[in-house]
């Protein structure tokens, strides 16, 4: 695996984990049963997007070394999987 390749992977593992992670530990303004005055009530009061972004980081990168791994490892050989013509 290159490292543009290998680059570019981390940034779409990264990407996946952060939409996954945002909802975690969000409460509503609604849900708080707080008046947002003015903005949306389904917005989070306290979104904490540094814990989350640091959250999303170290996940990205555990599922990251597990992908090369096997890469590196050739655990899974793709050069072996039948394909379709």
């Amino acid at each position: 695996m290159g490292v543009g390749t290998a680059i570019a992977l981390y940034l779409t593992i990264w990407w996946t984990v952060l939409f996954a992670v945002l909802p975690f530990g969000s409460k509503s303004f609604a849900e708080a049963g707080v008046d947002p005055e003015g903005g949306d009530p389904g917005a989070p009061v306290n979104p904490n997007l540094k814990r989350k972004f640091l959250t999303t980081t170290w996940v990205s990168a555990l599922v990251f070394l597990a992908i090369y791994g096997v890469a590196y490892f050739r655990i899974i050989d793709l050069t072996q999987l039948p394909w379709r013509s």
